[in-house]
């Protein structure tokens, strides 16, 4: 874990000092110009390196997390593996050997990656994953949508708010259409 503080501190200095540089080429009328995207991404970039920052601590925790969930695969498999192993000489060497060593095969894995997908420290580390992937999809957004303000472009939120108006408006049209051919249905009787 000192290892995960010492990059984790490492990327907080890069990022701080490529955000002090850019701040302070942004307040320089010569270095940028005084309008447009650039000048807009430069006043937002600490939000930016903030979550940045962030999500590299993140990646660090879902690194240790993906290593664990692997490291526990794997030593179910091997555990599993010995056991088929020392099962294996007792059984015949013949046709109904082969077909009884693929039942004892099937077996013993499923029990073992059973117990290991039922055990709680699995479903912990597992939590811990998924948790760790959703924060960074988080952050991500978050930068995404700093960087389409800083462009003059529509957020996802707005995009989603545009798509939900406009299958609203298709309903609403499509119910205008059946409620005007029944009127002129009835009308025609």
């Amino acid at each position: 874990m000192e290892n995960d503080s010492s990059i984790t501190d490492y990327y907080k200095k890069t990022a701080m000092f490529w955000s002090d540089m850019i701040a302070m080429m942004s307040s320089k009328p010569t270095a940028l110009t005084g309008v447009g995207p650039l000048r807009t991404i430069s006043s937002n970039l600490k939000k930016i390196t903030a979550e940045l920052t962030e999500a590299n601590k993140e990646i660090v925790e879902f690194n240790n997390f993906l290593i664990e969930y692997y490291k526990q695969l794997a030593d179910t498999w091997s555990t599993a593996q010995k056991e088929v192993t020392s099962k294996a000489s007792e059984l015949p060497q013949n046709e109904e050997g082969t077909e009884a060593y693929k039942r004892v095969w099937i077996d013993i894995f499923e029990n073992n990656f059973t117990g290991l997908f039922d055990s709680r420290k699995f479903s912990e580390n597992y939590n811990g994953l998924i948790s760790k992937e959703l924060e960074l999809l988080k952050r991500w957004n978050a930068v995404t949508d700093v960087m389409l303000k800083s462009a003059n472009l529509p957020t996802k939120q707005e995009i989603d708010e545009i798509y939900e108006e406009i299958h609203n408006l298709k309903n609403r049209i499509f119910k205008l259409e059946l409620d005007k051919k029944k009127a002129e249905k009835n009308a025609r009787k």
